[in-house]
């Protein structure tokens, strides 16, 4: 699997960051306690990350009551999202099609299913499904209560888009 990086409250990762697909094997099991390949527990890391897919530090977590959200995402073939930018840390598994996400200053990576990503914090950006087939994304949100998920820049008040993404 490639890793791109996605902070995900399960487990997060990117170029810069930690990421791997780890196999518990007996001796480690026994060392940690976790259950070894063919127990009837396995856990694998899909991301760990301290920096977001374009390199960028991810920010301190802000004051305030703690508020996570899960987003099911689903972009039809051929459509983008308007340009957007999160304020608050998110992460995401892509788990069907392909999806081509552009910052503001051109930077650009694309993931395929099984993918992970770290998304970048307070910068614009929009997603764009390459593919044939509908994109289906998974995003964890870790915020503060109150604070909005996803901002749009085309929104005149600069408020939150009320679907979240």
């Amino acid at each position: 699997m490639r890793s791109v990086c996605w902070l995900v409250v399960l487990a997060v990762g990117l170029p810069g960051c930690v990421t791997h697909r780890s196999t518990v094997h007996a001796d480690e099991a026994r060392a940690t306690g976790a259950a070894a390949v063919g127990e009837p527990i396995a856990v694998e890391t899909l991301l760990k990350a301290q920096t977001s897919w374009d390199g960028e530090a991810l920010p301190a977590y802000p004051e305030g009551m703690p508020e996570v959200t899960l987003l099911r995402i689903t972009i039809a073939p051929g459509v983008a999202l308007p340009e957007h930018r999160h304020p608050v840390i998110n992460a995401g598994i892509l788990l069907e099609g392909e999806l081509k996400v552009t910052t503001e200053d051109g930077d650009e990576t694309t993931l395929s299913a099984g993918d992970t990503l770290a998304e970048v914090v307070d910068e614009w950006h929009f997603g764009r499904n390459v593919g044939d087939t509908p994109v289906v994304i998974l995003v964890f949100y870790v915020g503060t209560e109150g604070v909005p998920l996803t901002i749009r820049r085309s929104d005149a008040t600069g408020g939150p888009h009320p679907g979240g993404w």
